[in-house]
């Protein structure tokens, strides 16, 4: 059965129901995307910030299968970490690897539009992997990703900007001065991402292994420029 599921091209991943990311196993269903290797670059970037705060109050933004969220949750015993997602069934994978990896104490799941519901000047970080693929795009991607995988965590809209439009203003309101917005992107959008952040300080664009931009960061300014 396992070989007729992958002749038809479906993901190993789901077909095991695991998938590693940053050491830790990882319980996936099609209800979520697969973790990638490029993913871990975000959670590089969050933890070096992250540390020189003593109990920092993380938001991971449309968590999926939860690895961004429990991998922050198992590096950083004394953060605060929230994870979102509109999908219900997304939820439940996530809570399902909480509970697995000991880590359900650690992180408090909200079935949310975005940052629906945090309060402004409430979070130190600001962390997502959005949808950022244009349907423009659709015929770039791999067969059996837009196949199988879930659509609304792959693409975004039209240009692949129309979540991040939404979300960085969102994370602007609900990031105390001085909070870090740290997205996931690719290099088709990456120059445009930045067009939509002039008003925060220290952007950043990191690399993935391949030399292709990876990881927006962003400061929210600590006073407000007049």
């Amino acid at each position: 059965r396992a070989l007729a599921e992958r002749a038809r091209g479906v993901p190993a991943q789901y077909i095991t129901g695991h998938q590693e990311f940053w050491g830790i196993d990882f319980i996936v269903s099609p209800a979520v995307l697969i973790p990638r290797p490029e993913t871990e670059h975000v959670i590089e970037t969050v933890l070096p910030l992250a540390r020189a705060m003593q109990n920092p109050r993380i938001a991971d933004v449309g968590t999926g299968s939860g690895c961004i969220a429990l991998a922050l949750a198992k590096e950083l015993p004394t953060a605060e970490i929230h994870a979102t997602d509109f999908s219900t069934a997304a939820l439940d994978v996530a809570r399902a690897n909480a509970v697995r990896l000991q880590l359900a104490h650690r992180v408090r799941f909200h079935e949310a539009d975005l940052l629906q519901g945090f309060a402004p000047n409430s979070l130190d970080f600001v962390v997502s992997n959005p949808p950022y693929v244009g349907e423009s795009e659709e015929d770039q991607v791999q067969l059996e990703v837009r196949k199988f995988e879930p659509r609304s965590a792959i693409f975004a809209g039209p240009t692949g900007l129309e979540v991040i439009e939404l979300l960085i203003p969102q994370a602007h309101t609900v990031l105390v001065p001085g909070g870090w917005l740290i997205m996931e992107t690719s290099g088709t959008i990456a120059q445009r991402v930045l067009g939509l952040l002039t008003n925060w300080g220290r952007v950043q664009v990191g690399a993935d292994l391949q030399g292709l931009p990876r990881v927006v960061s962003a400061r929210k300014p600590e006073f407000s420029v007049k």
